[in-house]
């Protein structure tokens, strides 16, 4: 967040919306990173487990579920810094931020969301890494090079001023929705429209239906080909 803070905010001079550029950071970094870190490590979970899954059967999903699960430790304590920050900047005498804690009850769906999320897109690779195993190489670059078409490191309103007619289409991904929900949330930030927090949704429950049978398939004969 501190380099996020230094690079992109004071040095690019990239919009923020108006909010104190660490919170504005801290609120993208710790929803991207709970996502990225489901996705990565579920992505190899044939790859890291073909030991265990070799000598005993049982439900081989309970895996990438450990990760989602287990992820949720570095969360808490990220999110539980960022909560800090933002009651202190929210209790000053002209506070900056106006968090709406109508929205903020949404948080647990919202968690929820990013770890079905991140579990169908790392399950599905994890099913393709048995046959194709220099995919697994592309993954951590793929998951960088994703995260800046993500309002992490810069504001939803760079891409609806400069490029308008974009911005549906930037607003088809499902992180974009959630981390805009995210700030308006605890910060004050605009929402453009919740239409696209359903639109995001209905794309995490296809993501995790593809990625269940997909690798409910994998799963049969992958001790073949890993």
């Amino acid at each position: 967040t501190l380099v996020f803070t230094v690079v992109f905010g004071n040095i690019a001079g990239l919009p923020t919306d108006g909010m104190p550029k660490f919170l504005f950071y801290m609120g993208g970094n710790i929803c991207w990173h709970y996502f990225a870190n489901c996705l990565t490590v579920t992505s190899n979970t044939f790859i890291t487990n073909r030991d265990v899954f070799g000598k005993v059967y049982f439900p081989r999903l309970c895996m990438p579920f450990a990760t989602v699960l287990t992820e949720l430790i570095n969360f808490f304590v990220q999110y539980a810094l960022f909560v800090v920050f933002v009651v202190w900047y929210a209790t000053r005498p002209d506070p900056v931020i106006h968090p709406d804690w109508r929205l903020s009850a949404l948080t647990p769906l919202m968690l929820l969301q990013l770890g079905v999320l991140g579990l169908g897109f790392g399950i599905i690779i994890s099913a393709l890494t048995t046959k194709y195993r220099d995919l697994a190489m592309l993954v951590t670059f793929g998951v960088h090079l994703w995260m800046y078409g993500t309002p992490v490191t810069y504001a939803t309103s760079l891409i609806a001023d400069k490029y308008p007619r974009l911005l549906g289409l930037y607003m088809v991904n499902p992180i974009t929705p959630i981390i805009e929900l995210f700030r308006a949330a605890y910060l004050g930030t605009k929402v453009y429209s919740y239409s696209y927090n359903l639109l995001s949704i209905g794309v995490t429950g296809l993501v995790f239906l593809l990625g269940v049978l997909l690798f409910s398939h994998t799963e049969k004969t992958f001790m073949d080909t890993v």
